[in-house]
């Protein structure tokens, strides 16, 4: 989805031989499901890039891999704390957010700006340690239910063996709602953005096709893997407050670029299209999940404008959820 996500067993630090400053020893395919395409995870020896992604790569490692010898809470807070205080500043992101909702909300108050820039870039690496820690996310959320007028909607899809396509934001933690509703007997699949380090999306491909339904990378040969999913009968979710190639729609008052492959895909497959969010809770570790109405099936600028208002109505109630620090709006579409 542009980057749907899940999570590894080999992931790093989980015990074995996997340590915060080893490249894991990565099977050479991950597990294919029937008329998908197969994933492969390429061995460290394979991977080429600059010795700068190295050392990123080998930095991130090595503070996921410690924040992970902690208890689930504390490692949690932790990495919500180092992403804040620590990354988020010196890779700009801090800056970033602050400039994106001066554009949003010119009025707002500057120290409420870099509030809730904070809080985006905490919200950041508290969601990267817990798709990072998959079980222990699992059964951090296994009391959790959904809630929200798409609820319904889905067992009825489910009984009449109907497509479902879950669409999302980079909100809360987007894939709370896909942990939740695969303990609940759901296989949901998706399609994600490969990273542009090589040596980070080596583990990071690996934790998106670990567990729920067939992940797919994004890519012609992908997005045919997850049409033919749909066909079957299938879920997936899909991320689409990225930039991209698409028309222009208003997002939070600014024109942003929106790729409608939701609404495409919907079209070609008689998907059921279902927002649905992880919001997470006050305490910082428990999210509500939240299945919003379908989305009606039309023309793709309508389904898009209305999967955008979607959103926006979780932004506006909780604006400090949502990923600030994404280059949303771009004068022209990417590339």
């Amino acid at each position: 989805m542009a980057q749907p996500t899940a999570q590894p067993p080999g992931d790093p630090c989980h015990g074995g031989r996997s340590c915060p400053m080893r490249l894991p020893a990565a099977p050479e395919r991950a597990r294919p499901c029937p008329g998908s395409a197969v994933f492969v995870t390429m061995m460290p020896d394979q991977i080429t890039g600059s010795l700068a992604d190295r050392a990123a790569d080998i930095a991130l490692r090595g503070l996921i891999g410690s924040a992970r010898r902690l208890p689930y809470g504390a490692r949690v807070r932790l990495m919500g704390a180092a992403l804040a205080r620590g990354i988020a500043p010196l890779a700009g992101y801090r800056r970033r957010a602050e400039t994106h909702l001066a554009l949003i909300y010119p009025a707002m108050p500057p120290a409420e700006r870099r509030r809730l820039a904070h809080a985006c870039c905490d919200n950041f690496g508290r969601t990267l340690i817990e798709n990072y820690s998959w079980r222990d996310f699992a059964a951090h959320l296994s009391d959790t239910r959904p809630s929200g007028p798409g609820v319904a909607a889905l067992a009825q899809a489910a009984a009449d063996k109907r497509p479902v396509i879950f669409a999302t934001g980079h909100f809360g933690n987007h894939e709370a709602p896909r942990q939740v509703l695969t303990r609940l007997g759901y296989d949901i699949g998706g399609l994600y953005r490969p990273m542009q380090n090589a040596f980070f999306n080596a583990h990071y491909a690996r934790t998106m096709t670990s567990w729920g339904g067939p992940v797919f990378a994004q890519g012609r040969q992908g997005t045919m893997g997850f049409v033919r999913h749909l066909r079957g009968g299938g879920m997936g979710t899909l991320l689409f407050d990225v930039a991209a190639n698409g028309p222009a729609i208003p997002f939070l008052g600014q024109p942003a670029h929106t790729a409608t492959s939701i609404a495409d895909i919907a079209r070609r497959t008689d998907a059921l299209v279902i927002p649905y969010y992880g919001l997470r809770q006050p305490d910082g570790l428990s999210f509500a999940i939240v299945l919003d109405a379908p989305i009606e099936t039309g023309p793709p600028l309508a389904m898009m404008r209305a999967l955008t208002a979607s959103l926006e109505r979780q932004i506006a109630a909780n604006p400090a959820q949502w990923f600030w620090v994404h280059r949303r709006w771009k004068p022209r579409a990417a590339a």
